[in-house]
């Protein structure tokens, strides 16, 4: 036991008495979280940290998949609820972002939520790729909330034999 405590001391940097008894405190933890004042009115914004947020405004994280094989990449993200009208899709050989808003048909005060956990409103995600990717032959489908995306892959690495004619 000695050499346990030795060695939790010099790990710790302190040492180590035990108490003849252990009796448990309460500690008031400090917290950094801001504040968050809730409002009825949409004119009054969200204060937090003394900075005006207006979710309105607010742009939603969108979460996406990203795999390969040996010819394309190939994107997949969950969109239920978007209209094919309200997706923006740019692509570049380097990368693809992928723009757009999901609508809320009905309204709900603040106050009828249990639970809101679905995200409203405009989202964006913007993805850097791994290989350089054919953009003119690249392609998108939504099939049951889900958006995909297929980028062919530009094989620089493949080179064609030529062979030299006599003329």
């Amino acid at each position: 036991m000695d050499n346990n405590r030795e060695f939790f001391e010099k790990l710790a940097g302190a040492s180590y008495d035990e108490p003849d008894s252990f009796e448990p405190q309460l500690v008031k933890a400090e917290t950094k979280t801001p504040l968050i004042e809730k409002s009825d009115s949409k004119e009054d914004l969200l204060k937090i940290s003394g900075e005006d947020f207006d979710f309105d405004d607010a742009e939603g994280h969108l979460t996406i998949d990203v795999y390969q094989n040996e010819e394309n990449i190939v994107i997949e993200s969950t969109i239920a609820g978007v209209n094919v009208d309200d997706l923006d899709i740019a692509i570049t050989p380097e990368s693809v972002t992928i723009k757009g808003k999901r609508e809320r048909k009905e309204r709900v005060k603040k106050d009828d939520y249990l639970y809101q956990e679905c995200f409203w409103g405009k989202f964006s995600r913007s993805i850097i790729l791994p290989q350089e990717i054919d953009p003119d032959k690249s392609s998108a489908s939504l099939k049951d909330g889900i958006l995909k995306i297929v980028l062919p892959k530009i094989h620089k690495t493949r080179s064609k034999k030529v062979r030299v004619k006599l003329d």
